[in-house]
């Protein structure tokens, strides 16, 4: 499978009285495709926001490239970088394309505000949105907000080279789009995992079945706060596991309980 990046081991949380992760195992290997689907409210996006460094689990332990992480992402520094797209683009409404794209160094870098608009329209570019720096996010449409996001979650700092973000995490990158506009963010995802200044491993959360299949490598199915099943892609057809097969299926009988 290559080399391990990232390693959740016995990682547990709860909310309130709500166990919503379970002694999960979870490794994620260099340059891979993961993506981790199940029924919602399963923990999928804790799961995210805990590999990401924002959420500190009850239990268990985190390593990134073998270095156990202490506390939350700013509490000390992962040997490697880790950017993450949310689920509704996460833009600020009051800033430009370009403001958002280079948040984090126009307020953190000593870089030159033209350094730092030329590095966004490289980013921009990549993502297939050149010319649209002074634009704002409500004259965009939803698949130019989520890549926006994605080029914002690609920058990098050249003033701090170990800042480069080598995986991304993706919380529902299609949710809400049209099937086109959809097929578009799909492509976009894999183009950036093979791109230059993209980024070759990436964890996906998503429910929709042509996203799973056009972007993932391997899938963690989680339910009831524990990985119930693990395959790739070519898997999905063949495995006889029912957990797998009502998901697929969208059947309301089998062992994953309808709620309402």
């Amino acid at each position: 499978m290559g080399e391990p990046l990232i390693e959740l081991k016995g990682v547990s949380k709860s909310f309130g009285t709500n166990k919503v992760l379970d002694g999960v195992d979870l490794t994620i290997y260099r340059g891979e495709a993961l993506a981790v689907i199940g029924p919602s409210g399963t923990g999928k996006s804790t799961i995210l926001r805990i590999i990401a460094g924002l959420l500190a689990p009850d239990e268990g332990e985190i390593y990134i490239q073998g270095k156990r992480r202490q506390g939350l992402v700013e509490d000390g520094e992962d040997p490697v970088g880790i950017g993450m797209v949310f689920q509704q683009a996460a833009l600020f409404d009051s800033l430009t394309v370009d403001e958002n794209v280079g948040f984090l160094l126009y307020q953190h870098s000593k870089l030159s505000s033209r350094r730092i608009r030329e590095m966004v329209e490289r980013k921009l570019e990549m993502v297939g949105l050149p010319g649209i720096s002074d634009r704002y996010p409500a004259q965009l449409s939803g698949g130019m907000r989520k890549r926006v996001s994605f080029a914002r979650a690609i920058m990098e700092n050249p003033e701090n080279p170990n800042d480069r973000p080598e995986v991304l995490l993706y919380d529902e990158p299609t949710a809400g789009l049209d099937p086109i506009a959809s097929t578009v963010i799909e492509d976009l995802i894999r183009e950036l995992q093979c791109q230059h200044g993209g980024c070759s491993t990436y964890v996906m959360v998503t429910h929709q079945d042509s996203t799973i299949r056009r972007t993932a490598d391997r899938i963690v199915f989680l339910y009831r706060g524990k990985v119930q099943w693990q395959g790739s892609v070519s898997d999905i057809d063949t495995t006889d596991h029912p957990i797998v097969r009502q998901f697929f299926s969208g059947s309301v009988e089998g062992p994953i309980q309808v709620v309402g």
